[in-house]
């Protein structure tokens, strides 16, 4: 089964919002930097909506304007043991460009996933997300100029 999901490519001033995920597939992976992104739920109303839903619980604010939706996708297969734990062999995330509208130093996660939410320069963010995020981030966001808009 494929596990169908959304990210969100966040900036503001010039930065891009990251979160750090401490918990996932029940606690198993160690803390990582990445940009918010989560499952799409049965009672999310389109793609939007549900990436709404996990800007709020990640980063506590509802402060966002979507810009774009990106027709590429981020893709990956998930290891051996976490597939027998979330039951998903992996996983697609529709990514979308997000403008945060809101104050920068007022993001706090509502959810126990996530213990910290920062802001990083272009350059930063490459070395600290996942090879799949940062190919993307590379490819469809950097060459384009979409970090101006």
């Amino acid at each position: 089964m494929i596990r169908q999901a959304v990210g969100a490519i966040v900036q503001c001033n010039g930065q891009f919002l990251l979160v750090h995920k401490v918990k996932g597939a029940q606690g198993k992976i160690k803390g990582v930097w990445d940009f918010p992104k989560g499952g799409v739920e049965s009672h999310d109303v389109g793609l939007e909506a549900a990436l709404l839903r996990e800007l709020k619980e990640e980063t506590g604010s509802a402060m966002y304007a979507v810009k774009k939706r990106f027709d590429a996708r981020v893709s990956f297969e998930f290891d051996e043991k976490t597939r027998r734990i979330i039951g998903y062999e992996r996983q697609e995330t529709t990514m979308f460009l997000v403008e945060y509208t809101g104050d920068m130093t007022d993001l706090k996660p509502e959810d126990d996933e996530i213990d910290d939410v920062k802001w990083f320069s272009p350059e930063d963010v490459k070395p600290l997300v996942f090879p799949e995020a940062r190919r993307f981030f590379e490819q469809y966001v950097l060459p384009r100029g979409e970090a101006q808009a």
